[in-house]
C-alpha cells in the first residue's frame, strides 16, 4: 500500500509540474477559418490544436519563452508564450485583428500584442512612404519614440519588452530598407525607359518600341511566385475595366529557362490575357536589371513616348491604380 501511495504520489507531483511547466492555451473562435489551430516559431509548427467536441481549442505544450505566431487558416496573430501562462483567448475571426482578447495569466502582454497589431493596421505607411527623406527621416525617429515610450510606460514583463522592442527596430530597419528601394525606384521616373525584345506567348517577339503611342502596364512575375499569382484575378478585372483604352497590359516572367514549358502551360490553362512575355535571361535581362528589379511581382506604368511613369507602380488590386489609369484614360 505505501509502494503504490508513494507510485501515486509521484504521478500527481509530476502532473502537477506537467503543468506549471507548459502553457495553457484554450480558443473560442467564432466564424473560424479551420478546425485546427496552429502555434507556429516562423516556419516551424510548434504546436497543432484541433477543436474539441465542445467547440474549443484547447492545448497544453512547453515553449521556449519567446514570440509565436497562431495561425487560423490564412489570418494570423502574434504570441507572447511562456511556460505557466495559462491563456484563454475570444476571437470573432471575421473580424480578427479587432475581436482578439485574451484572459488569465499572460493576457497583459497578449492583449499588448493585439492592440499593437490593430494600431499597425490602421497606421498611414503609405503615407510615410511618401515622404521626402528629410521628413521621412524624422517621421521615423518620432515612431520610434512614440512605440519606445508606450511599452515603457505599459508595465509589462521585461523578457516581453526585450523581445518586443529587438522586433521593433527590425520592423524600422526593413522600413527603412524599403523606404531606400522605393526612393532608388522614384529616380527612375521622367526618365527613358530601356528597350526590351522579348518571346511572346502568342507567337514571334514584341518590343517595347512597338508598343509606342500607348501606355504601358508591366507585370514582372513568375509561374513560382504566390504573391503573383494571387493579382492575376485583379488584373484581369483592371485589363477589362480599361479595354479599348489607349493601353497596352504586359505581363513579363522572369521563369528560368528550364521553365519555358511549364510559363507557355501556365498562361493557357489561366487564360492569361494581355500581352505574355517571357524575358531573356530571366532576372539578369537587360530590362528587368535596369529597373533594380530583385523581388516580384513590379509593377511598372511607361508613357506613350516611352517615358517612366512610375517605376513602382500600383499593383492591381490596389485601388491607386484604377484612379490614376482613369485620369490618364479618359
Amino acid at each position: 500500500m505505501k509502494n503504490l501511495f508513494t507510485f501515486l504520489t509521484l504521478i500527481l507531483i509530476s502532473s502537477l509540474c506537467f503543468a506549471q511547466d507548459a502553457v495553457q492555451f484554450e480558443a473560442k473562435i467564432d466564424n473560424k477559418n479551420g478546425d485546427v489551430l496552429y502555434i507556429k516559431d516562423n516556419n516551424i509548427i510548434v504546436k497543432e490544436i484541433k477543436i474539441d467536441d465542445k467547440g474549443l481549442f484547447k492545448a497544453s505544450f512547453s515553449v521556449k519563452e519567446g514570440m509565436y505566431q497562431m495561425f487560423d487558416g490564412a489570418e494570423y496573430a502574434q504570441l507572447y508564450l511562456k511556460n505557466g501562462f495559462d491563456l484563454k483567448m475570444t476571437m470573432n475571426a471575421a473580424e480578427f485583428d479587432e475581436t482578439i482578447k485574451f484572459e488569465g495569466k499572460g493576457s497583459k502582454e497578449n492583449n499588448y500584442l493585439a492592440q499593437e497589431a490593430l494600431a499597425e493596421e490602421k497606421f498611414g505607411y503609405d503615407k510615410l512612404l511618401g515622404l521626402d527623406e528629410p521628413n521621412f527621416n524624422k517621421a521615423i525617429e518620432q515612431k520610434k519614440n512614440a512605440d519606445a515610450e508606450k511599452l515603457k510606460q505599459a508595465g509589462l514583463d521585461a523578457k516581453f519588452v526585450e523581445l518586443h522592442k529587438a522586433g521593433l527596430d527590425m520592423n524600422m530597419l526593413g522600413l527603412q530598407q524599403y523606404y531606400a528601394q522605393i526612393s532608388a525606384n522614384r529616380k527612375l521616373n521622367n526618365s527613358k525607359a530601356p528597350n526590351f525584345d522579348y518571346e511572346n506567348h502568342a507567337g514571334g517577339k514584341t518590343s517595347l518600341e512597338s508598343l509606342k503611342g500607348k501606355y504601358v502596364y508591366i507585370d514582372v512575375w513568375a509561374t513560382w511566385c504566390g504573391p503573383c499569382r494571387a493579382e492575376i484575378p485583379s488584373l484581369k478585372k483592371v485589363e477589362e475595366q480599361f479595354h479599348g483604352k489607349n493601353i497596352a497590359f504586359v505581363s513579363i516572367s522572369v521563369d528560368v529557362d528550364k521553365d519555358h514549358e511549364k510559363w507557355k502551360a501556365f498562361v493557357k490553362e489561366k487564360d492569361l490575357g494581355g500581352i505574355q512575355l517571357f524575358a531573356d535571361k530571366n532576372w539578369l535581362s537587360d530590362f528587368i536589371k535596369a529597373f533594380n528589379i530583385n523581388s516580384i511581382p513590379r509593377f511598372l506604368l511607361i508613357d506613350p513616348n516611352g517615358i517612366v511613369v512610375d517605376a513602382d507602380a500600383a499593383r492591381p488590386s490596389d485601388p491607386r491604380l484604377q484612379a490614376q489609369l482613369s485620369r490618364l484614360l479618359p
